[in-house]
């Protein structure tokens, strides 16, 4: 079940926030809306001001807002990084 999960953590210059294992992580980027699995194809994209949506379980959904934030995606690993200024 391990290669079924994603490792996620999200990380802000200060501190980590979250780090905890998944079903999947939701968001939006400038395209549109996006959904990352286990065995996701490795991912960068930029999300601006809109919800990040962690799937912990079948019934169990956390959700952060940021200003800004970078999702990272490699091998089952989902770094999300926030609190940052884009110039």
């Amino acid at each position: 079940m391990t290669n079924q999960l994603l490792n996620v953590r999200i990380v802000t210059p200060k501190a980590i926030v979250y780090e905890g294992t998944a079903l999947s992580v939701s968001s939006k980027n400038s395209k549109g809306k996006f959904d990352i699995l286990p065995q996701h194809a490795n991912f960068i994209t930029i999300v601006e001001k809109s919800p990040i949506t962690i799937r912990t379980d079948l019934k169990k959904r956390l959700t952060f807002n940021f200003e800004v934030a970078i999702i990272s995606t490699i091998k089952n690993l989902v770094n999300i990084y926030t609190d940052i200024t884009l110039k």
